[in-house]
């Protein structure tokens, strides 16, 4: 969800991009019976010094993640009406740059790396080093757990051909 395609900075303005991902469509069982699990996240343009040094437990920190849930909640209801209601009572997590720092030890509480479009480009997989490769959400092509099975999938198949994969996956016999 772009919400202003004008902004000074485009999809690069902080708090100005949503982007949101619905597993549960692919598979049903992540979810109850007629329901689904929604992700949205503010993709790295948020900066960190809004968050910067205050108190998680301040009435300060409080107000501000409620104002981010507010955001993101708004984003998503440009597309699914009254979203924020339909969710289930419970269920509802939101995280703050200062979440991630704490509980996913991400620097300055990076949701993943910051990657300008035509600026820079995110890390191959192969290493100087022989035999050492890297795989996750610091390499092509990035954040989202979509985007780390495909940083896997891209590292596995510069060990074991694709043919040898299929010949694998034949041997286990995967329904």
């Amino acid at each position: 969800v772009v919400r202003d395609w004008d902004a000074p900075e485009g999809v690069e303005s902080p708090r100005n991009i949503v982007l949101c991902s619905m597993p549960s469509l692919i598979d049903p069982s992540l979810a109850p019976e007629g329901k689904h699990v929604l992700h949205a996240y503010v993709p790295a343009t948020e900066p960190y010094e809004w968050w910067e040094g205050m108190d998680r437990t301040s009435q300060e920190y409080k107000d501000k993640k409620a104002e981010a849930e507010d955001f993101l909640w708004s984003a998503i209801e440009e597309y699914v009406p009254d979203a924020r209601t339909r969710a289930i009572p419970g269920t509802v997590q939101i995280a703050t740059p200062l979440t991630h720092e704490r509980f996913l030890r991400r620097t300055r509480g990076a949701y993943g790396p910051r990657v300008e479009a035509g600026k820079q480009t995110l890390p191959g997989h192969k290493t100087p080093l022989e035999g050492l490769l890297l795989t996750g959400d610091f390499t092509f092509p990035g954040i989202g757990v979509p985007a780390t099975a495909a940083s896997g999938a891209i590292t596995a198949n510069n060990l074991v051909s694709v043919g040898k994969h299929w010949q694998m996956l034949d041997k286990i016999r995967l329904p």
